[in-house]
């Protein structure tokens, strides 16, 4: 949908300089075409922009000052304000709203407004969905599932009972959620493993984002919790009793034991390990392929952890120059 540049300045708190343009798309600065909205992080990458087809620019206030032929939007933040013109400029499709005649609803289930319920469909006993959100083909959604209002369940997404979904949730294909966790007890004797109950819940909160083909278990007793705002990318596995906290971010192929706690802010890079009872303190950074053991605390707000144990880069780099060192002597 085309923009004016002062409506994206008046949404995203940004200000505009030059001409108040009309933009219809946006692009990187290597591929911008006429009526594109580009952005520029960096002094050095603004000459680029500059010679681009693009329509107008997003920069930092380093561009603020500059005699162009272009219209600029200056912001603190250009990534993010360019993130929120995208939204402007291509909001979100909204699906027919009502009930495909091929979808299996449960004459309990409470359906809120302006619902739209793809094909093939399973919606089960006493579920509840709240206005505005979509349910896409071929989802199943077992008995006693609540979903809050405005969220997006993309096609094949399973959520097993005992599940309860905050508002503005984002799901996409193929996760499951809610499925028992890997909780089982030898038997000393015989050697055979027996189940432990998996009877606990599952509580996503508000502004969630969950990848496709990811999995979530339901607590073994109590709960398995994800706070607001956090998201998690496609292939992640989260065990039963995991906290996770608000505004924390998940790469690919990352693995959660059961009972781990991670606090606010953290971030976790991709195919990150993380054993039972595992505490990441608030704003701890892993980078991919990062270990932490059973047990381990791992503190530092804004401190990078690298390697297996997972240890402070500075301290990992130093042990890798060594050792590359003792091998160059050997």
């Amino acid at each position: 949908m085309p923009r004016l540049l002062s409506e994206i300045a008046a949404q995203t708190g940004s200000r505009l300089i030059g001409q108040n343009a009309t933009v219809s798309a946006i692009a990187s600065v290597q591929s911008a075409k006429a009526g594109d909205l580009v952005f520029v992080e960096q002094a050095s990458r603004l000459d680029d922009a500059l010679r681009s087809a693009a329509a107008a620019i997003v920069g930092g206030e380093f561009a603020a000052n500059l005699s162009s032929t272009k219209p600029l939007l200056i912001s603190s933040q250009p990534r993010l304000t360019f993130a929120q013109a995208a939204a402007l400029i291509f909001p979100a499709t909204t699906p027919p709203v009502g009930v495909h005649p091929s979808a299996l609803v449960d004459r309990s289930a409470s359906i809120g407004k302006n619902v739209s319920i793809a094909e093939l469909a399973v919606i089960g006993r006493n579920v509840q969905i709240g206005d505005n959100t979509f349910i896409g083909a071929g989802c199943v959604l077992s008995a006693g599932v609540k979903i809050g209002s405005n969220c997006r369940i993309y096609p094949k997404v399973t959520i097993y009972s005992s599940t309860t979904i905050g508002n503005w949730v984002v799901i996409h294909a193929g996760a499951v959620l809610g499925s028992d966790g890997f909780g089982y007890v030898r038997d000393e004797q015989t050697g055979r493993y027996f189940p432990f109950p998996q009877v606990g819940r599952l509580e996503i909160e508000d502004q969630v984002e969950i990848g496709a083909n990811s999995t979530v278990d339901r607590g073994a007793l109590d709960g398995t919790i994800i706070r607001r705002g956090t998201k998690i990318d496609n292939l992640v596995h989260v065990g039963h009793n995991v906290e996770i906290g608000e505004d924390v971010v998940i790469a690919a192929q990352t693995g959660i034991s059961g009972s781990a706690l991670i606090e606010k802010n953290a971030i976790l890079g991709g195919q990150v390990g993380i054993a039972d009872h595992v505490r990441i303190e608030e704003g701890a950074i892993l980078g991919a392929q990062s270990g932490i053991p059973s047990n381990k605390v791992i503190r530092g707000k804004g401190v990078v952890f690298w390697g297996t144990p997972a240890r402070p880069i500075r301290e990992y780099l130093k042990q890798l120059a060594l050792l590359s060192t003792l091998a160059k002597n050997k």
